[in-house]
């Protein structure tokens, strides 16, 4: 496309040099630009693209798009914008020819759910005869071909490519998971969005954002301003979960129609004579075009609320309630979401993503409720992220776990005895047993070993706390390693090493059938 022709997408304050170029690439990393790209100066936390501009020409770009003018090259155009990210959100839609105009696109956000909740929501987009594209924590996927996902929402010129690729590939459904980094970096500002879901809000994130107020704020951009409808989507809705405390202010914020769900009466997609088992979940699906037995194989009160959800995005999009019924019962296993390592040992291991205290509670809670002999969980927190959710979750595990194994989890640049310190802060106070690992393995293989007691133990390599929790745990136990759920790799310092909490507990079990 032609510079000039891009250019009309956005507003900008300066101009200068030739805009009868042909762009052949939109690029933000210095590193990947080829001949004919346009190259986007943006600010970072740790570093300032307008430093990589000498770079990126030499490389071929053949124009430049920049906030500080100070840095602009000579005899190269280059433009002058208020916001670089908002404007490469805005001119890659336009250079990929709006992937999301003519395709129903979801968007949902919050602090816990939106992973399963796109499953869910493909699932029911594949029962109503729409293939449906998504992108998320786990995968960026359509059909067969899939990939991981090294950011749940890419920055705008990746995302809009990749939706452009999905689109050309046969996807008639775009579903994606947007995060409040997204928002607040106008990475998906150029998209046209048909749905926005808000799952809930709990403390996260707080290194990013200063406090639960720009947290929120940073969702509530998906609602206020680009839900609004236009002449290209005039029908665009708010799914939002009213249950949750800080539901009401996004349903106020958004601009466009808001169905609510939850098990509140005011909710207009809700669920009724509700039966949570060992199976799943089973109700009478409430909405405001009728209503429908469902059934799941999720378990969990909080799982009700991710169907629910997706149930509200067939509504928003006026899908057959049978085709949601459908979907809600064939949905595809989540990784990493309660996902179960097999073993002959009679022994519950689940691995699960959850990593913020609200995440952690719902599933110890879920797992309470199967009446378990004894819950063993294994968790740690995340280096160089919010401190204050340490004890936070430091203080549920001791709570709702009979034995909480503490140990580390993506450390980066932080000491992990340090950031372990911090859990175990909040566990002190609830008065129960601080063993040492020794002591615990001496006495592992007897059934009333000390490990029976109510307690903690602090074990700072994640492999070897696993090794103790299975070592630990008898017929009719549940082993629950917490934190890393669909991640293959630990943090450490600034090196990213392969580890996968499934593959451990695996090896574990053969060691122990050894």
């Amino acid at each position: 496309m032609l510079l000039g022709d891009l250019l009309t997408s956005i507003t900008p304050i300066t101009v200068r040099g030739d805009t009868l170029l042909d762009v052949a690439d939109i690029c933000y990393d210095s590193r990947q630009v080829r001949p004919g790209g346009l190259f986007f100066a943006l600010r970072g936390e740790a570093s300032d693209g307008h430093r990589f501009i000498e770079g990126a020409v030499e490389r071929g770009a053949v124009a430049v798009v920049l906030e500080d003018e100070a840095y602009a090259p000579t005899g190269l155009t280059w433009v002058k914008v208020a916001d670089a990210r908002l404007a490469m959100s805005l001119l890659a839609a336009a250079f990929y020819n709006h992937p999301t105009a003519a395709v129903p696109l979801v968007g949902i956000t919050g602090t816990n759910g939106k992973t399963t909740t796109t499953y869910l929501v493909e699932t029911i987009f594949e029962e109503a005869g729409l293939p449906a594209a998504v992108l998320g924590t786990v995968s960026y996927r359509f059909r067969e071909w899939a990939a991981p996902a090294p950011h749940t929402t890419p920055e705008s010129a990746d995302l809009q490519r990749i939706l452009r690729e999905f689109v050309d590939r046969g996807a008639r459904g775009l579903v994606m998971e947007v995060s409040s980094h997204a928002l607040e970096q106008r990475r998906v500002d150029g998209c046209r969005f048909d749905v926005g879901v808000f799952t809930n809000l709990t403390r996260d994130h707080l290194d990013y954002h200063r406090d639960m107020a720009s947290y929120l704020a940073s969702k509530r951009r998906l609602f206020a301003e680009l839900l609004a409808p236009d002449a290209a989507k005039p029908e665009r809705r708010a799914v939002v979960n009213v249950d949750d405390p800080y539901g009401e202010a996004i349903a106020a914020a958004s601009a466009c129609q808001v169905i609510t769900y939850g098990l509140s009466r005011s909710a207009s997609v809700t669920m009724r004579e509700v039966d949570f088992s060992v199976a799943g979940i089973a109700g009478m699906l409430v909405t405001p075009g009728g209503e429908i037995a469902v059934k799941s194989p999720m378990v969990g009160r909080f799982n009700l609320y991710n169907i629910l959800a997706a149930a509200g995005v067939g509504v928003a999009l006026g899908l057959p309630l049978d085709a949601i019924a459908r979907g809600i019962a064939g949905h595809k296993r989540v990784p990493g979401r309660l996902e179960r390592v097999d073993n002959d040992r009679g022994v519950g291991l689940l691995v699960d993503y959850a990593h913020t205290g609200d995440a952690l509670e719902n599933v110890l809670s879920t797992l309470r409720d199967l009446s378990p002999r004894r819950i063993i969980t294994v968790f740690g927190c995340g280096g160089d992220r919010d401190r204050g959710k340490r004890p936070v979750m430091g203080e549920i595990s001791g709570r709702l776990s009979d034995l909480s194994v503490v140990t580390s989890d993506n450390p980066r640049t932080e000491d992990s005895r340090t950031i372990m310190a911090e859990i175990r802060a909040g566990i002190l106070p609830l008065g129960i047993r601080e063993y040492i690992p020794e002591e615990l393995a001496e006495t592992a293989s007897r059934d009333d070993a000390a490990g029976q007691e109510k307690g903690f133990v602090m074990v700072e390599n994640r492999r070897d706390a696993i090794r103790l929790a299975i070592r630990l745990a008898h017929p009719g136990d549940i082993v629950l390693l917490a934190g890393k759920g669909h991640e293959d790799y630990q943090i450490i310092g600034r090196e990213k090493q392969h580890f996968d909490d499934r593959e451990e507990a695996a090896a574990a079990f053969r060691e122990l059938g050894s």
